[in-house]
């Protein structure tokens, strides 16, 4: 069994953030697995999705379950650790080790809540660049899945002369109409739980229900029509007819129940507020007027995978990058991998991913 610690990392410098507000002070929680070696130019950066955390592979002394991306981090994996030295860290706004909401505000000695400044993924990204600057990491691949997706793209180009190799998994380079109305029934389910308390719920009854709905909600867009079916179908929950009131009859709603309350136990309400908001917030082509103008300049070679049953962010969004890429001429693979397992694929397939991201890093143009 391998033992990982996770490490903090103190900025004492103030983050200016894209809204213009500051914070004075910022600790990243994060893991590394391998060795960097002495020209700092074999790093992967792991960019986690959503309600991820730093701890990618491994356990932890008296944990029972690995990290989330076990299956491709280690020795022979899909990004070996016998070749690369791998990071993965807690996102800004997180609540897993990294300054977040739940985290102690040093001019107030109290939880930030809503006080914590609002953030974007090119704030999240520009904490990243302080920690990967700190490990002496010259050149970098960044890869990430969801969520993590869209911070690659930015890593690619807000730090172009440092990312040699970009791993896009089922992500998108903007959130449709329909992914930011299904964060925002997310973020009013938690603002209208009666516990919320305008963020100040730290010493008091917190806002479980709320979290637990929008992690239901969330949750459905993970998984595809045919997972569901095949996991749940119309069966009936520990028995053969139905109870006649409001209760749990079907297995998927025992299902979703259980990933809400589980969900409570490990996740903050406001940094699901903020994380949320930030993944609506990001447009490339807003920001660069093209999706096509974004990418003029970069260097890095792309990996880009999608998967068929994904509806949350389709393989039209990849191509849609693809194409963009391929109009500037730049070195892009694209790969869409049949799978009924819908958007949870990029956690769930990691056999065929591991050899498509293999054979891309083996022909790492450094």
């Amino acid at each position: 069994m391998n033992i990982v610690e996770t490490k903090y990392y103190k900025i004492n410098e103030p983050i200016l953030l894209e809204s213009g507000k500051e914070i004075k002070e910022v600790v990243v929680a994060y893991e590394t697995y391998g060795s960097l070696n002495e020209a700092g130019d074999n790093a992967i950066l792991l960019l986690h999705a959503l309600t991820g955390d730093a701890h990618a592979a491994g356990y932890h002394k008296g944990d029972t379950k690995p990290g989330w991306w076990n299956d491709m981090v280690g020795s022979g994996k899909a990004f070996d650790t016998d070749k690369f030295f791998v990071i993965c860290s807690n996102m800004l706004g997180g609540c897993k080790g990294t300054t977040g909401p739940s985290s102690i505000n040093p001019e107030t000695n109290r939880e930030y809540g809503l006080s914590f400044p609002v953030f974007t993924i090119e704030d999240v990204v520009k904490v990243q660049k302080k920690l990967i600057d700190f490990l002496g990491v010259k050149k970098l691949t960044v890869a990430g899945g969801s969520m993590g997706g869209m911070q690659a793209l930015e890593w690619a180009l807000a730090h172009d002369c440092m990312v040699d190799n970009v791993i896009f998994i089922a992500s998108t380079p903007r959130l449709s109409a329909q992914g930011i109305a299904f964060n925002a029934v997310g973020r009013n389910a938690i603002l209208s739980d009666p516990n919320f308390n305008n963020g100040n719920y730290y010493d008091k009854e917190r806002p479980e229900k709320g979290l637990a709905i929008a992690r239901m909600v969330g949750h459905i867009t993970y998984l595809s029509e045919e997972a569901m079916h095949n996991k749940f179908a119309r069966r009936f929950q520990d028995k053969e007819t139905p109870n006649f009131d409001f209760g749990i009859d079907f297995e998927v709603e025992s299902y979703l129940a259980h990933q809400g309350q589980t969900f409570v136990d490990r996740f903050d309400a406001n940094s699901y507020l903020y994380i949320t908001k930030a993944v609506d917030y990001f447009d490339i082509a807003q920001k660069y007027g093209s999706l096509e103008k974004a990418f003029y300049n970069t260097n890095a070679r792309y990996l880009v995978i999608s998967f068929s049953s994904d509806w949350l962010f389709p393989s039209c969004q990849s191509k849609e990058l693809v194409n963009a890429l391929m109009r500037n001429k730049k070195d892009v693979s694209y790969c869409e991998i049949q799978s009924p397992c819908g958007h949870d694929a990029f956690l769930l397939e990691f056999e065929t991913q591991t050899r498509i991201i293999k054979s891309f890093l083996c022909n790492n143009k450094t």
